[in-house]
């Protein structure tokens, strides 16, 4: 499913025109990567969690010349599935 399928598909679901569907998916987004953007976490209770994961620096080889170099830390957003929505998806 892309986007323009996943705006139809909430339109039809809320009973909204796509345009306020595709006003309010954007919005969602939005607000989940600013609230990212700060180290912070959205969770939804049945659905998942939304965080930043942090990766250290290390050092890392290149796999052409087998040289050493260094990998800079860095974040990672990460999505971790709630129990409601893994029990759905294996039932």
């Amino acid at each position: 499913m892309n986007k323009t399928e996943l705006v139809a598909a909430m339109a039809e679901k809320a009973g909204l025109s796509k345009k306020d569907a595709e006003a309010a998916l954007k919005a969602f987004t939005e607000t989940v990567a600013d609230e990212l953007k700060k180290d912070g976490k959205v969770q939804l209770v049945g659905f998942g969690t939304f965080e930043v994961s942090k990766r250290a620096a290390r050092e890392g080889r290149n796999p052409q010349s087998g040289a050493v170099m260094k990998i800079a830390a860095s974040k990672a957003p990460k999505f971790k599935a709630g129990k409601a929505l893994k029990d759905l998806v294996n039932n």
